[in-house]
């Protein structure tokens, strides 16, 4: 009588291609070295990743580890928490918080145009002071361990969107760091201040940057953001800030 151990190779695959890839990992593979051998395949990682929609963007010739690139799929979240503004500052650290204070506003607004996505609902906004927060986000946390950011280095997405009131100029700026487990800066990106003149076109502006290839040791991310108004009038006139994201991981095709 025969039994599971018995199935050849292709036939394991397609049971396996079923399995979570957690069990896979953790139970299958330490089963024998058989099922050990398959569950390595890069073929079977690969048919996984298509099975469950897992399309790289760019050639299949430049995925170098189908395991990794499933597992990574998988994990890919917005890190930020709360980027909406629907828990009004929960999440967030004000670091500057002068004028008459950071504050939350409901889409449009006054003298505001509608965000590019429906399902976003509010931003946050500034005053004539300059208002900055921030957080730190702890990558273990979230599941991505020691090694997969030495040896991996999984692309660091960091997006936001920032707009001005029609009425009023504002100034935006943006600082995003890549710490080490003490802390220590790494990477930065910390582009130039945006300045957006009086009598602008309300416009939801996105701002984009890819970390590739950065030093080994990224334990921490310190996203920071916010600015003011141009004209110091009473009330909150400045910049509006919302939807910002940080992701790990590959691009996918949609």
């Amino acid at each position: 009588m025969k039994n599971i151990g018995d199935l050849p190779e292709d036939v394991l695959m397609d049971v396996f291609v079923l399995v979570p890839a957690k069990e896979l990992v953790c139970r299958c593979r330490l089963v024998c070295s058989l099922w050990r051998d398959v569950v390595d395949l890069p073929s079977l990682w690969k048919r996984k990743c298509h099975r469950e929609g897992f399309y790289p963007k760019t050639l299949e010739r430049t995925v170098p580890d189908w395991r990794v690139f499933y597992f990574l799929c998988t994990m890919k979240k917005n890190l930020i928490q709360n980027p909406c503004a629907e828990a009004e500052f929960s999440s967030w650290k004000k670091e500057r918080d002068e004028g008459d204070a950071w504050k939350v506003e409901t889409l449009p607004g006054a003298h505001g145009r509608d965000f590019p996505h429906p399902d976003v609902q509010k931003y946050f906004v500034t005053s004539y002071g300059p208002c900055i927060k921030k957080q730190i986000i702890t990558l273990k946390d979230h599941g991505f361990w020691d090694q997969l950011m030495d040896k991996v280095k999984p692309d660091i997405v960091v997006k936001d969107w920032y707009a001005a009131r029609f009425d009023c100029g504002c100034r935006y700026q943006l600082s995003v760091q890549l710490l080490s487990a003490d802390y220590i800066v790494l990477h930065e990106f910390a582009p130039e201040d945006v300045v957006i003149e009086q009598w602008s076109d309300a416009e939801w502006h996105e701002i984009s940057h890819t970390f590739h290839n950065y030093p080994a040791g990224v334990r921490h991310i310190l996203f920071r953001h916010g600015g003011q108004d141009t004209q110091f009038w009473a009330g909150w006139y400045g910049v509006r800030v919302t939807n910002s994201s940080i992701t790990l991981g590959p691009e996918v095709a949609d």
